[in-house]
């Protein structure tokens, strides 16, 4: 008989929710982690060690930074010039992450789930070898295996990572100073999240895109708006512009890139950070016989199964966005098939979210995507400024977009450029997920005064009836 009932590669945040669920159910799990420090595990894959959470412990930083030099005055609070420590400010994000490191090898204990600390391998239908970071080996057995492993920073050829010059997110959240001039390759979440951090702190920040906006999930209107508030911010932005080299002198690189016009662009900075996207961490599954699309992702069917019997695998390696509440959804989805129950999970309300400020949230179709399947739509929109609770903040930047089909009102999509755009959003997820109308939203009563009260006027601007519009 197999030691466990279910081996779990990979600690991310689909991994260490799948090995949770799993014990709840009670199964019998195991879940294996390479990251460790110091000889001990580190939990929490790259979200929390070197993504979501201490990027958002530095955004944090940067926004009270921010809001001490440029708008305490205007509250009628003088603190004098601000000074950044950056040292002091790495060891608060490096605690915020220790603390929640340390809140996970708990929940491993209370649940009962075996952490196995080494590199995880696939030999097989239910065989896993973990090798230690001695190089000792061991092979561990279960009735099922789930493949979490995540993925990789994409490096281009000619931008090789060095940590130093040429950096990848990895690194950009590690920084030891602020950077005079720093150069941002791609314009999507990662890059205008972490562009947007070191701006707010101080530096020079220019983002090179290829595609003709930024962020191209979104809709051109709310991508146009987002470019133009943080080209207000002082980035400075460069699209349908191709990289094509650098050379560096003295240490600091200058980046070759062409326009849209043929024009060659020389742009010289302290540091470069690559944020192209990422690649799943499939590398070695095929030896194993597991099946990867033409992107190296790894084949599954609408229930997470491989062409592997008993194997299924979750999050980045599969097919979707790179998110980790979509690998945490997945994760749960498959300890309740595994345990017997049925995948009710809807991948077409995934949220997304950009954290930059204002932040960036959407869920649901774009118009662009209901122009594509044909169904007919009516659009509401509400602007932050003529929200009171945003003007009396002084965050009044972005819009509410609401998306309801033409013919039976259901809310399709929505898009929040705003404040607080990332808590906002779950009320109209939640709506979309029972199959709500835009009328459910505009008869419900919003707090006044508060931000969600444009999520209000925008679904009452669906309905023809908007009242501060």
């Amino acid at each position: 008989m197999p030691a466990f009932d279910l081996i779990v590669i990979g600690a991310g945040p689909g991994g260490y929710v799948c090995a949770i669920r799993a014990a709840q159910l009670g199964l019998k799990v195991a879940i294996v982690e390479k990251r460790a420090n110091a000889g001990k595990v580190r939990l929490g894959g790259t979200c929390l060690n070197v993504g979501c959470i201490p990027s958002k412990a530095l955004l944090d930083s940067s926004e009270h930074f921010a809001n001490a030099s440029r708008h305490f005055a205007e509250h009628g609070i003088d603190v004098g010039k601000p000074a950044i420590d950056v040292g002091r400010m790495m060891k608060r994000k490096d605690k915020v992450v220790s603390t929640l490191v340390d809140g996970l090898s708990y929940l491993m204990k209370k649940n009962q789930v075996t952490v196995l600390t080494g590199t995880g391998r696939l030999l097989g239908a239910g065989s896993v070898e973990v090798t230690a970071g001695d190089g000792k080996t061991e092979t561990h057995h279960a009735k099922h295996v789930v493949l979490a492993m995540g993925s990789v920073p994409i490096a281009l050829p000619f931008l090789s990572y060095d940590g130093s010059a040429i950096v990848s997110s990895d690194q950009a959240i590690a920084f030891d100073r602020v950077p005079g001039k720093l150069l941002v390759v791609g314009g999507g979440v990662i890059g205008l999240e972490l562009g947007s951090v070191w701006s707010r702190l101080g530096a020079q920040v220019t983002v090179i895109e290829f595609l003709p906006q930024l962020c191209p999930f979104l809709d051109p209107d709310v991508a146009r708006e987002l470019q133009k508030v943080l080209t207000k911010q002082g980035l400075e932005i460069h699209l349908e512009t191709k990289v094509t080299g650098v050379e560096m002198a003295a240490g600091k690189p200058t980046l070759l890139a062409t326009d849209k016009t043929g024009t060659a662009l020389r742009l010289p900075g302290d540091q470069v950070l690559v944020a192209v996207g990422r690649r799943p961490l499939s590398d070695g599954l095929e030896q194993a016989g597991v099946k990867l699309d033409d992107k190296k992702r790894v084949a599954t069917d609408r229930d997470f199964r491989t062409n592997i019997p008993g194997v299924f695998a979750i999050g980045d390696l599969i097919a979707g966005p790179m998110l980790a509440h979509k690998a945490e959804e997945e994760g749960i989805a498959v300890a309740e098939l595994i345990a017997g129950q049925k995948n009710t999970l809807d991948h077409d309300l995934i949220p997304n979210v950009v954290y930059t400020w204002p932040e960036v949230a959407t869920v649901g179709m774009t118009e662009g995507d209901a122009a594509k399947r044909g169904t007919k739509v009516r659009v509401g929109r509400f602007n932050f400024a003529a929200n009171g609770r945003a003007k009396a903040a002084g965050e009044s930047d972005g819009f509410v977009k609401l998306i309801a089909d033409a013919a039976t009102d259901r809310v399709l999509g929505a898009a929040i450029l705003g404040p607080r755009a990332s808590d906002l959003l779950a009320e109209i997820t939640a709506v979309m997920s029972f199959g709500g109308s835009s009328e459910d939203i505009a008869r419900t009563c919003h707090a006044h005064p508060t931000f969600s009260e444009a999520i209000k006027e925008a679904a009452l601007d669906c309905q023809g009836r908007i009242i501060h519009g």
